[in-house]
């Protein structure tokens, strides 16, 4: 595994847009941070956004793997465009010319996967503990580390996303167009959703229930579920919430195993069909 590794990083480090967009992510990662220098008016009130809890502790956890998954974009594109790349010049050929079986090249790709999502969990983690014991109110040692289901969650979804990506630049082999096709399937699985609901099922309660239910195993959308939108639970919000509507709305923000078997499903699922792809196709 270790030379594996070590020949996929080895292609992604001599890749100048690669490197550029490796160290970006992480770059952008930590700017988290600054959001705790946000502040805005309203009236003759300033209020700062650190100031609303959201670098407390447990809640943290649940607020920066929630932002930081937006940037796993940046991942993808190095994904794809890894992919692309083995197809451009010819590297895939070369190394299964070398010795390299199929089943280790994938292998080699999924590693690659795993080391990107690990990465980045290890990097929100630590990033969290900084800005909390910077922040919080709650510095008990009981209270840090509750909750900490978010970082499984966010290394799952991760994981999980850039095997679509991975799984996508086999099969369409250009990366523009592997990130199009990403970019089609997410519009495909909101627009067949509100079909669903609405033209096929009527939209009335029992009918909308089911489609919710349907829906949760889309692929994009499992990945989704696996953290929820994490502002709801600000005091801030639940004030406004509470006076505009007249009462707060129930919400369930936790991390469950069902949601988090069905990413893992579909985990398999990419690489599987990556490596048949890969096994059928003549290169």
């Amino acid at each position: 595994m270790k030379r594996l590794l070590s020949i996929e990083f080895q292609k992604i480090w001599k890749n100048k847009a690669s490197k550029f967009l490796l160290l970006t992510y992480f770059i952008l990662l930590s700017f988290i941070a600054l959001i705790a220098s946000i502040k805005f008016n309203i009236g003759t009130f300033e209020i700062s956004i650190a100031d609303q809890g959201i670098f407390n502790f447990p809640y943290i956890w649940h607020f920066n793997t929630y932002i930081a998954a937006w940037f796993k974009f940046f991942l993808a594109i190095i994904i794809v465009s890894m992919m692309a790349n083995e197809y451009t010049y010819g590297t895939l050929k070369q190394n299964l010319i070398d010795g390299l079986s199929k089943k280790e090249f994938i292998l080699s790709k999924f590693l690659v996967v795993g080391s990107f999502a690990l990465a980045s969990t290890v990097f929100v983690f630590i990033m969290s503990l900084i800005l909390g014991y910077s922040f919080s109110s709650y510095n008990e040692f009981s209270i840090v580390f509750s909750d900490l289901e978010y970082l499984v969650a966010f290394f799952i979804k991760l994981a999980a996303f850039f095997s679509f990506c991975l799984f996508l630049g086999i099969l369409v082999k250009r990366s523009a167009f592997a990130l199009g096709f990403l970019f089609i399937w997410f519009v495909f699985e909101k627009i067949s959703y509100g079909i669903l609901k609405f033209e096929i099922l009527n939209g009335n309660n029992k009918t909308i229930d089911f489609a919710d239910k349907l829906y949760k195993f889309f692929p994009l959308e499992s990945m989704s579920n696996l953290i929820k939108e994490p502002f709801t639970r600000l005091s801030f919000a639940k004030t406004i919430e509470t006076t505009i509507g007249g009462q707060q709305t129930i919400r369930d923000y936790s991390v469950h195993f069902s949601e988090i078997s069905i990413a893992l499903v579909w985990t398999f699922i990419f690489i599987l069909t990556s490596y048949y792809i890969l096994k059928k196709r003549d290169l």
